[in-house]
């Protein structure tokens, strides 16, 4: 992949840099003069063109045909989908999720990162102090006395590196983008948790209905079986038609363990999204409701759009720039070194007279590596390799970003055609089965004829359940693949606007 910008990607060198930073060694007034030099590009954020970015999504035909109220980039989607419970349980795993603490502690590392960067900047101050009492053990009076007594020392020290050619600058634009990519990062930790903890609870309801759904279809092959019995004992029909019915049943009735299986997990999965245990929710989710539908529709806004609603996309984005700060900070490394230093001292020879003597020395020291094998040129190479990877990682975030809202488009689409088709065959099964129970008590069809539209009326069933659990995942994988639930200040963590 070609850089940006082949001597400086992202990004521009400064004027300073140009004239006097590229030289290396200059007299130590000039190297005053210029201490605001600034070693590597500026950098500037990378275009929508640069990126790939289309100016619109190719799956919609006409996105300014309708105007929805519901946001892709609502901070509080998940109240758009009218279920208390949901609601509940989003505040609730915002604030206790395990993944979402660990998030927050290396966000925070990464601010302390920014404080040490910024001590740099500012002289090291040091203070000491000493006593010393001699004691001759032996000897002669005179001796003795000699060599015996007290001696006090303060001192205080201070040294300081000038920032000459803006390297220790550069670490501190690096840590700041760091931190704000932390910041980010924790949003997109926040966002995964949002979705899943939403995800996990529609698998939840989707299971109760289909447990429904199941015990609905047993009730109905039990009567079925039982009128199959009362015909054969009436020597209406053979004992086939009772057999057939009561494998049917049985067959119906095996489903309900793994439902009810898939219905635990589900549970216990919401349970440690919320940082509880496995457990915890059985009682409060032991109460069946519908799976909750939410929205019509939402708006999706543009390709744009994800390069400032994406929590992820932004991480990328801040990472490519503490790159690009870091070939500055490589660049530094081989111009001169400036450092000044001091301190003053104090002896004396009892506690009474402390400033008997006073002394004080100052410093200034210019160096310069002049031969290193080629490190330290490796190292800018190095860096700017890094960055140009950090590069490619930020427009891969793009594109998937974009990707995953086409696909969630693509899906939301899908579903709501499938349920309109569902809820259709449900209302026509439900009506075939109930003429061809009537007709099988008659006589009129025989009992494979009454099968045949049992089952369709439990696909039916099942069908519109499964449906309706796609349309509303595919919402929350639209909230999520648009950035819902994330602002600039961080992820909310309330229900309240």
């Amino acid at each position: 992949m070609a850089r940006w910008n082949a001597r400086y990607p992202f990004g521009t060198a400064s004027a300073p840099e140009r004239v006097a930073c590229r030289f290396g060694l200059i007299a130590l007034p000039g190297v005053l003069a210029v201490s605001a030099c600034a070693a590597g590009p500026d950098y500037h954020a990378p275009t929508p063109v640069a990126l790939g970015v289309p100016p619109r999504y190719s799956v919609l035909t006409d996105q300014s045909a309708s105007d929805p109220s519901h946001r892709g980039s609502d901070p509080l989607w998940w109240n758009s989908f009218g279920d208390a419970e949901l609601s509940r349980l989003e505040s609730e795993g915002l604030k206790s999720n395990l993944d979402i603490a660990v998030a927050l502690s290396r966000l925070r590392q990464s601010r302390e990162a920014l404080i040490q960067a910024r001590s740099a900047m500012v002289p090291t101050l040091s203070a000491s102090g000493g006593y010393n009492r001699t004691q001759a053990i032996a000897g002669t009076t005179v001796s003795a006395n000699s060599l015996s007594g007290n001696s006090l020392s303060l001192a205080a020290d201070a040294s300081y590196q000038v920032d000459i050619f803006g390297g220790r600058g550069r670490s501190i634009e690096a840590a700041r983008a760091d931190a704000e990519a932390g910041s980010f990062d924790y949003g997109a930790v926040a966002l995964t948790v949002q979705s899943s903890i939403a995800t996990t609870y529609l698998q939840v309801r989707l299971q109760q209905t289909n447990l429904i759904n199941a015990h609905l279809a047993q009730a109905n092959l039990a009567e079925n079986l039982q009128i199959a019995d009362w015909r054969n004992q009436a020597g209406l029909i053979g004992t086939l038609d009772v057999e057939q019915a009561r494998t049917q049943l049985a067959q119906s009735a095996a489903t309900i363990p793994q439902i009810e299986s898939s219905l635990s997990q589900a549970v216990a999965g919401l349970g440690v999204l919320l940082g509880r245990d496995p457990g915890a929710l059985r009682d409060e989710l032991a109460a069946s409701a519908p799976i909750p539908t939410g929205p019509a529709d939402i708006a999706v806004g543009i390709p744009a759009d994800v390069l400032r609603q994406r929590p992820d996309v932004r991480s990328a984005e801040r990472s490519l720039a503490a790159a690009t700060a870091r070939i500055g900070v490589a660049k530094a490394q081989l111009y001169p070194a400036l450092s000044l230093g001091g301190s003053i001292g104090t002896g004396a020879g009892s506690f009474a007279n402390p400033f008997d003597v006073i002394t004080g020395q100052a410093f200034a020291t210019l160096a310069q590596t002049l031969f290193d094998g080629g490190r330290l040129r490796s190292l800018v190479r190095a860096q700017r390799d890094a960055t140009d990877g950090a590069f490619a990682t930020y427009k891969q975030s793009v594109l998937r970003a974009l990707q995953d809202t086409e696909n969630a488009v693509v899906a939301l689409r899908a579903a709501n055609q499938r349920q309109v088709q569902f809820d259709t065959a449900l209302v026509s099964a439900n009506t075939s089965a109930i003429l061809a129970r009537l007709q099988y008590r008659r006589g009129l069809i025989d009992y494979p004829s009454l099968l045949i539209t049992e089952n369709l009326l439990i696909t039916s069933r099942n069908g519109v359940a499964q449906a309706r659990y796609d349309r509303a995942a595919a919402l929350v994988q639209l909230y999520a693949a648009l950035g819902g639930g994330w602002t600039d200040q961080g992820p909310v963590t309330g229900q309240d606007k």
